[in-house]
This record gives C-alpha cells, structure tokens and sequence, in this order.
C-alpha cells in the first residue's frame, strides 16, 4: 500500500492530515500512525528471526580456546569480564592468583564451564600462529606415495616383514628383537612408490605407535597365525580406528605347523575387522615374512586400497611435515627424521619445528643419499637445525632465518610461561596434605637417551610405576651421552642417572666415581622398568609382619634361687627357640612380651625344641608364670614391598 492511498483510506474515516504527508515514506507514515507492516521494518524483523533460527540451530556451548600458560588479565579480556572476578573465583578454588600470574590448565577449565564456554587449552606454541592455511587448487594437486604403519604385537614379525620388503637386515641388529626406533623406508612396486613407517612393539612405545597411525594413510596390522590376538593388537586396532585409517591384515608365519588363519580372522571379528569374504570391508592377506611368501600380494592390495583413497597432495604450496624421529649425532648435529605432508622441501629452507629452527642444511633420503629437494610422502632426514625437536612436531618452511628464530624464540618464551605456571601454582588443599603427611620420599632421576622417541618412552615407562609413598622427580630428560654437566646436578640434586643406549664419557665416568653418583645404563626398556620398580621399592621404609612360629603351654613353675622362675612347659604345636619373641597370653589377655632368656631340655641349654617335646622356658625380666598359661611364639620379618 502507498503513502497516497493509505491516505485516502484514511480520510474516509473522517480524518484530515496534511497534504505534505503524501510525500512522506511510507515507513515514516506507518510509524507515526503506530501502526506496522514497513518495509524497513519487515526487513528487520525477517532478520531477527532468521538470526533466531540460527542461534537455536547452534547447539551446545561457546567454543573457547585458551593458550597454555594464559595470565588472569589476558584470560579475563578473552571471557569479558574483569580480573577482580576471576581473582576471586580462582580464590574459591583454592588458588591465589595476582593478575600477572599464569594460571592452572585445571583453573582454566573449571572457570570456563562456570562461565558457560567449551574451553580447549592450545599448546604454548601452535602452529596456527604462523601458517596460514592455503585454499588448494584441484589442478594443483598431484598424486602422493601412500603411508603405511605396519602395527602389531612384539614378535609377531612387523620387522621380518619390512625387512623382507627393504631386502635388509635390520631386525637381526636390534636389540632384543624390539625395533627401538621409528623408521620410514621407501619402497617401489609395479612402477609405484610406498612409504613405510615402522614402530617399535613394545607396549612403553605404545605413543610413538599412536604418533606413527597419526601420520599414515593406510595401517597394516601384521597378526602371526600361532599366536593370534594378543593385548598390542587390540592396541593398534584402537589407534588406527582413532586415525581414521583403512586397515589391511597380514596374517604372518603361516609356514608354520600350528598356524591357524580361520581362527586369527574369528578373533578379528570381535573387534570390528571382518573379512571381504565373510561379507565385511577388510582386506586379509595370508603372508610369510621369513619365507617372502605372499609379500607381492600384500604390496598389490596396498596400492589398491591407496588407489580408492584417491591420495593427493599440493607439492607447490608452503612445504609442512611431521617429524617422526630425532637425534643428536655427534658428527652431523641434530638429525630429524621428517616425512614430507605437502609442499616441497628444499635445501637453503629456512624451518621451524617446535623450539627448533634453522636453514636447511643437506636433505638424505631413506638410502642415504643427498637430495636437494623432498616433495609429498617422502622420508627424509634435515640437517641444519639449531637443536633436537620433539617427534610429532611440524616442521614448516618459513621466509627466512631470523623469521625462524624469532618464532622459535617466542615459543620458547610461552612454553617457559607455561612450566612455570605448572611448577609454581598448587592449590592450598594440596598443599596442606603435603605438609600433614611429611613423609613422602623422593627420587630424583637424569633420564639420557639416544633419540627423542627412546626419550619420550622411557619418560612414559617410568611415570606409569606406582609405588606408595614414594615419588618419581625426573629432574632432567634429554637427547645425548652421559656428560659431566649431568653427573654435576644429579650430584647436586642427589639424583640417579638412567642411560638408554648411551654411555657417560669419560670426564663424567671419573666424576660419577668422585662424587658417588650411581649411572645406570640399559639397551632394552623392560631391563630398564624391572630395575626402577625394585629400585623404588628398595626405596620405601621397611614394613615389619609377624609371623607365628609356635605355641607353648606352661603345665608346671620352679622358683629357682638365683635364677627366679622357670617354667615347664610342653610344645603344643611348632617351635620355640632360644632368644625368640613370645608373648605370655593367660584368659586371653596379653601379660607379657618379650624374649626367651634360657632354653633348656632337661639339664641341657639348647638352641630350639619342636613340637611334642617339653622344655624350660625363663622369660627375660618377667616371673609372674602360672600353670595353664600359653607362650605364644613369634619372630618380627620384613615384608616385602609390593
């Protein structure tokens, strides 16, 4: 309706405006009339509502993401309110914070659900603060190498297998037979390149398997035929479904007599995996590792299943990937095994990897030859960075070296922060009951390794023992030999040195022998975990037990002068020897304890009677000895720690 005919509507009702109110929007005129139905209007209330819809459409609660180590004032300007009211809700908790103070991951979370938020607590340092993500062009894409992780139980031969694909011997130079580290190897099949990554079987690498499913495209699950399911298996069954990877079975050692394929693919059943043949979306392939039997069918399925996945990666954009292994050579320097996410690696690139940074100095490939560049789903070892980053990190190109350093400065500056936070704040509920029980011992430990993976296990090995009150303080964990510096503060800090596959040089042998600091070194972590376990229970105070050795009846009392009262008595069951604990019970009651002070067989002293026999019994400084009373006898043991 117009202005001019909502006029003249009205002015058949009797009304008379003025003629300039023709001119008049039609917005305008309907709100000063009070009444509704403008265009404006219906245009606002058409949005209200549809914002409406989309806020009763977004379920569940603010999302908010809280950096590690985050002060009251930064946390306060991020929910919107003031610091007093954090302060004071932090106080509730049982934390006293100043508004410059750092505060807890627990005090994060607690505060955050009171205020209605989701909150994920970020890593201090992210990648997202300097990587952009690229929109990717689909011409741009090109095909990658599939990523395999080869899982499974320890011996039911993931090594065997690899080895038998690599034409290699590297299980027989293994330690125990338990592959220590992640290793990733290329190999070429029908014109095609896979890459394999290979993890440890132990159940203490049982993170670096999770890393290993992390990185991967497809998880061969290597289950020997005698053996069947075992407690890893189901492992990495869990961490490639977490994943999100396809699984191909590898059902090992059907060459030998007592393999039974049928009943590995009925366990697997259980646990989700079933066969294509019984109707499921599972590929099995029967193998023999040690025979190479099979071995081309396997490779076969592998492209295959690859080949569904449609596997494609920019090798144009910013160069990523994740570093899987790491270490301190004493020839080369820091040395990370990385494997190539998208982009293209180069050398002259300048990096970041965590806390690390550098300019990449020589790129060698899983044969170790020099290349000079690595492109999607290649393994490759860089060389050039400024110390040993952790595996899992990311590894990324950035403009150049002073951008590197700067950004790994910076997140070492965080990750400071963030420790600091973690050592310093402790709730006072905490804090009281330490200072009640005063009794909890501590043992220091200097954790050296090899690589950063042999670090990292280790790490989570020993955290995972549990001995009551006792508590495990790893005062220092790096990658490297036993040197002086480490032996100066486990000296310092009367700690104890655990080495894995390393050894102390020679200044920090003669040191550790000055300053008796115990260095214990191992080759295979469940060495390692057996001798921690009875070296903390070594540690606890001894608990006594009594265990009872006999039970003696007085039948008659002799007052003998010079001697005073001896008691005749008969050994109702057990023993009793000279010089042990007993106890005088008479009506149940305690009368005494104490010690034998004579044992004696007619006129004979003698060392112990057994049961059946009588003897003469004198307690030591005790003569009230009557007929019918019962000499319990005992012996006090120390109990083993459990």
């Amino acid at each position: 309706m117009s202005s001019k005919e909502l006029l003249e509507k009205l002015a058949l009702n009797g009304k008379k405006y003025p003629s300039h109110f023709v001119q008049v929007e039609e917005e305008e005129v309907m709100k000063s009339l009070g009444l509704s139905g403008g265009k404006k209007e219906k245009k606002e209330k058409k949005e209200k509502k549809e914002k409406g819809k989309k806020e009763e459409k977004t379920p569940g609660r603010k999302k908010l993401r809280v950096p590690e180590g985050v002060t009251v004032r930064e946390y306060a300007e991020m929910v919107g309110v003031s610091a007093t009211e954090i302060i004071k809700r932090l106080m509730e908790l049982g934390e006293m914070l100043t508004i410059t103070q750092s505060m807890s991951p627990e005090a994060i979370e607690v505060i955050s659900d009171s205020f209605g938020y989701e909150v994920e607590i970020t890593s201090p340092y992210s990648e997202e603060e300097v990587v952009e993500e690229e929109l990717e062009e689909e011409a741009e894409l090109t095909e990658k190498p599939p990523v395999v992780t080869v899982m499974g139980h320890v011996d039911h031969g993931k090594t065997t297998l690899l080895d038998t694909i690599r034409k290699t011997d590297v299980a027989m130079r293994e330690h125990g037979g338990i592959t220590q580290h992640i290793g990733a190897y290329q190999v070429k099949h029908d014109g095609k390149v896979i890459t394999f990554i290979d993890t440890p079987g132990h159940e203490a690498f049982t993170a670096m398997r999770a890393r290993g499913a992390k990185i991967t495209d497809i998880a061969v699950l290597v289950v020997a035929a005698d053996d069947g399911v075992m407690p890893q298996t189901i492992e990495a069954i869990d961490h490639a479904k977490a994943a999100g990877v396809p699984i191909i079975v590898a059902i090992n050692k059907i060459d030998k007599p007592n393999a039974n394929p049928e009943k590995v693919k009925q366990q697997l059943v259980e646990h989700g995996l079933v066969p294509e043949e019984w109707g499921g979306d599972t590929i099995f392939v029967p193998i023999s590792a040690k025979l190479g039997e099979n071995i081309e069918e396997l490779l076969e399925m592998i492209l295959l299943v690859a080949e569904v996945q449609e596997l494609k990666a920019n090798p144009y954009g910013r160069a990523r990937g994740v570093v899987i292994e790491a270490k301190l050579d004493r020839g080369r320097g820091p040395v990370a095994t990385i494997l190539v996410e998208k982009g293209t690696f180069s050398v002259g690139d300048a990096v970041v990897a965590g806390l690390s940074h550098g300019k990449i100095r020589a790129l060698i490939n899983d044969r170790g030859e020099k290349v000079e560049e690595a492109g999607p789903g290649t393994p490759v070892e860089v060389l050039g960075l400024s110390s040993v980053p952790e595996p899992g990190n990311e590894l990324f190109v950035v403009k150049d070296e002073k951008e590197a350093r700067k950004i790994a400065e910076e997140r070492a500056l965080k990750l400071r922060v963030a420790e600091a936070s973690r050592r310093r704040h402790i709730s006072l509920e905490e804090l009281f009951e330490k200072a009640k029980e005063g009794e909890v011992q501590t043992l220091n430990i200097i954790i050296k390794a090899d690589v950063q993976g042999s670090l990292e296990a280790v790490r989570d090995a020993l955290s995972k023992i549990k001995v009551e009150k006792v508590d495990l303080n790893i005062i220092r964990a790096a990658v490297g030999g036993i040197t002086e510096a480490d032996v100066m503060l486990a000296a310092a800090s009367n700690a104890l040195i655990i080495g894995f596959n390393v050894r102390p040089d020679p200044q920090g042998k003669k040191l550790a022998a000055r300053e008796g600091v115990e260095i214990r070194t191992y080759k295979v972590i469940y060495q390692l975990i057996e001798e921690m376990e009875a070296a903390l229970k070594g540690m606890l105070a001894p608990e006594f037990e009594e265990v009872d050795m006999g039970r003696v009846e007085v039948r008659k009392v002799f007052k003998i002068s010079r001697v005073g009262v001896v008691a005749g008595c008969f050994v109702v069951e057990g023993k009793i020897t000279r010089n042990a604990q007993v106890r005088l019970v008479r009506d149940g009651k305690i009368i005494y304890d104490g010690n034998v002070a004579s044992l004696r067989r007619f006129k004979d002293d003698v060392s112990e009677v057994k049961e059946g026999y009588e003897c003469g019994v004198r307690l030591e400084n005790f003569q009230d000895i009557k007929v019918g009373d019962i000499i319990e006898v005992y012996e006090v043991v120390e109990k083993k720690p459990s």
